[in-house]
């Protein structure tokens, strides 16, 4: 067993099963079925070895984790842990009764996507007619019942302009937190891209207002703001650094160090149905390809900066170069960088394409 500290967190994805249909989801393009989702005793299990491994928070979500009936159970034995429960919802399937359920078995935090502050434009992206007005009655729902909320605004090209509204909506529902996070492009948004990329002059005119307004707000609002790699020069330490701190658990069970590593091929997905999580955690394989820096060529391995941004993220150095151990190309460093920025400035330049919606009918089969 390694010495590696224990995960501060873990995305439980209950289910790939989901009413709306965003283009940019953050899910595999291989959806998994529900015959394939784990049942209550095995996430009851997990939360089990997760909080003996160190875990301090669960982050619920899918998919869309309220289409699963037991998810008061799992919220319930979160809370006998000591686990700090956040659900991460499209909130369409909610109402008060059962938020009042969820609060009861000591849920702590709700995060609520929003598609734009237009309801149909926002219906559009979504894939989901009626759905705006769904997630504002349920925010409000939230608030209402004292619970902590955070508004999740992903950003693209149809949205990008009104940014400052998303904001304001934030505010104006009673939200303390709202990530303004522009799309990153892997799984359902790389196949999406030139649909969803923004001009770097959009992008530079949100990124000026996120940033008056989180000036404006301070003490008022938080706001997280994930910047757009394709228009960067630096990349982001990608989920803190690969198994650092985060891990993902699928419906079925394979246990990621990221959501969309699966994109990666080659690496070897261990299931908690079959090692215990601690073990996948400390020695996996996949856990391990790209832990610390001993991974890293250059020009990441002689960069001041590797201990800080731990070379970026794989799955986007894998879709841009072809190559998961390559630099991500957000950072100007990369020898690829240039075809970046040429992939979204010709993208955006374009008419945006129609969205290929996140649905099983537009799915892979999984691998095996």
């Amino acid at each position: 067993m390694s010495d590696h500290e224990p995960p501060l967190a873990i995305l439980a994805e209950l289910s790939h099963r989901c009413p709306l249909r965003c283009p940019y989801c953050s899910n595999p393009v291989a959806l998994e079925r529900s015959d394939g989702e784990m049942d209550l005793d095995t996430w009851t299990g997990i939360l089990d070895q997760a909080a003996k491994l160190g875990v301090l928070q669960v982050h619920f979500s899918g998919g869309e984790p309220t289409v699963r009936r037991d998810l008061e159970a799992l919220v319930q034995h979160a809370t006998d842990l000591g686990l700090y429960s956040n659900l991460i919802t499209s909130a369409v399937l909610l109402d008060r009764a059962r938020l009042e359920r969820l609060k009861a078995a000591g849920l702590k935090h709700v995060q609520i996507s929003f598609q734009a502050v237009e309801s149909a434009l926002a219906d559009r992206i979504g894939g989901y007619p009626g759905g705006h007005e769904r997630k504002l009655a349920v925010a409000r729902y939230v608030r209402d019942l004292r619970m902590a909320l955070t508004v999740n605004a992903v950003i693209n090209r149809h949205n990008v302009a009104r940014v400052d509204a998303m904001i304001e909506l934030a505010v104006e529902l009673g939200a303390q937190r709202i990530e303004i996070a522009h799309v990153q492009y892997y799984g359902w948004a790389l196949k999406n891209r030139a649909a969803l990329m923004p001009t770097r002059a959009e992008t530079d005119i949100a990124i000026g207002k996120v940033e008056a307004a989180a000036a404006r707000l301070r003490g008022r609002l938080a706001i997280d703001h994930v910047v757009p790699d394709y228009y960067a020069l630096r990349p982001k330490a990608c989920m803190n650094g690969w198994g650092r701190r985060f891990l993902n658990i699928t419906p079925s069970g394979r246990v990621l160090p990221c959501h969309a590593a699966e994109t990666i091929p080659g690496l070897q997905f261990q299931s908690v149905k079959e090692l215990p999580l601690a073990e996948i955690w400390h020695q996996g394989p996949a856990f391990q390809q790209f832990r610390g820096t001993a991974w890293m060529k250059a020009p990441c391995r002689d960069c001041e900066r590797k201990e800080i941004d731990w070379g970026g993220c794989r799955c986007q150095a894998l879709a841009i170069t072809g190559d998961a151990a390559e630099a991500d190309p957000a950072c100007e460093l990369s020898p690829y960088h240039g075809r970046l920025v040429e992939m979204a400035t010709t993208e955006a330049a374009a008419k945006a394409p129609e969205f290929v919606y996140r649905q099983f009918a537009n799915a892979q089969v999984p691998a095996e």
